[in-house]
């Protein structure tokens, strides 16, 4: 595939999409593309693409795309009326690929391999997108557990994300902090600033996510200071 300059615009990341979409050839999949946008500071164009294909193909999971999943793009990338193109084309291609989403999710797996908080990223903007509705399909479910497996990222990491999102499954502030109720006082406040440190937005920018992405970070830090303020109302240690 052909080079491209990258512009210094705000909207670079989709004017490099659009470019990039234009260069398939006849035939060429989507999945060409993750290996072109896997290093700085290109990363941020893959993270996009990325989210999008994976989300188009879990759109397909629970057979439909609804309104309220498109919405949910947008509050994740903040779209503007002239990307919208470049985003549907991706989102078309994705669901048009007969390559399936295992197949994207280890070509982002590979892409992302020394990464792995991106992966994490990934796979909790994917949980937002399937919340936008208001239900959690037991098949978004399935597929987002072996996008998980996959990433090689472990269940209990899994299960953290989605408990941040998912109503009833299992939110309790101990499984969005990722903390056991056996760790003391002093570990979970370790977790909880370490936590608020990762997910600062400035951090999430600094690690390779485009700027359109910093919603994720933003949706994270609420339920994370939520749970963390149960937990410590219900924990703080007696004053000496």
């Amino acid at each position: 595939m052909c080079g491209f300059v990258l512009y210094n615009t705000p909207m670079s990341i989709w004017t490099r999409i659009s470019e990039a979409l234009k260069a398939l050839t006849s035939g060429e999949g989507l999945s060409s593309l993750f290996e072109t946008f896997r290093t700085p500071p290109e990363r941020s164009i893959g993270f996009t693409i990325a989210i999008i294909a994976l989300g188009a193909k879990m759109a397909k999971a629970d057979g439909q795309v609804t309104r309220d999943e498109v919405i949910a793009f947008r509050q994740i990338f903040q779209l503007h009326a002239q990307d919208e193109a470049a985003a549907a084309k991706v989102f078309d291609l994705a669901r048009q690929d007969v390559a399936g989403f295992e197949s994207y999710a280890s070509k982002i797996a590979k892409m992302f391999r020394d990464d792995s908080e991106m992966l994490i990223d990934l796979l909790e903007g994917l949980i937002h997108i399937a919340m936008a509705d208001g239900e959690y399909h037991p098949k978004e479910d399935e597929f987002l557990l072996r996008v998980a497996e996959i990433f090689g990222l472990q269940q209990r990491t899994f299960m953290c994300l989605r408990a941040r999102h998912v109503p009833g499954m299992v939110p309790d502030p101990y499984s969005v902090l990722g903390v056991s109720p056996d760790d003391c006082y002093d570990v979970i406040r370790a977790r909880y600033r370490k936590l608020v440190k990762e997910s600062h937005p400035d951090a999430m920018i600094a690690r390779g996510l485009p700027e359109e992405a910093v919603q994720i970070a933003t949706n994270r830090l609420i339920t994370i200071n939520e749970a963390w303020e149960n937990l410590r109302a219900e924990r703080q240690p007696e004053p000496a």
